[in-house]
């Protein structure tokens, strides 16, 4: 893993980080782990990404940015949170953990420590397995 807690993020560790995790360190992959990392941990949307990409002069596409959220998925370095059928952040701490979703906010946050417990998990249909048990906890100010 890159290592947020010293942000260590230079773009030789990050080349190795992708190269460790069966990835082709490209230019574009380079760039966006580097915004991705560089801040410790974080949920961020693809638009978000996006847009901090162009900030930085990185050139990349919205559909790069997606496509390289996917990979970097896949490959174990980002989690997915998908807080409903709209919204998709991806979270730079792939521990088990979590989240609030603030509404109004459209803000994700991890749930600290054993803030969750998880009472009893029904078996997989046959053939399957369990991968882990999300929780999205729904909060907004209080009117």
């Amino acid at each position: 893993m890159i290592d947020t807690a010293t942000n260590q993020t230079s773009r030789s560790n990050v080349s190795n980080v992708l190269r460790q995790a069966g990835l082709r360190p490209t230019r574009q992959r380079v760039s966006l782990a580097e915004l991705l990392f560089s801040k410790g941990d974080r949920h961020i949307s693809a638009e978000l990404l996006h847009e901090e990409a162009v900030g930085a002069d990185v050139p990349v596409s919205l559909a790069t940015v997606y496509n390289t959220l996917h990979q970097f998925t896949e490959a174990g370095l980002l989690r997915e949170v998908a807080i409903d059928g709209t919204k998709t952040y991806f979270d730079t701490n792939v521990s088990d953990h979590h989240h609030f979703f603030i509404e109004g906010e459209n803000r994700v946050v991890d749930i600290p420590g054993d803030g969750v417990g998880i009472g009893e998990v029904p078996e997989a249909p046959e053939g399957m397995e369990i991968v882990r048990v999300d929780v999205i906890v729904r909060v907004r100010q209080k009117s």
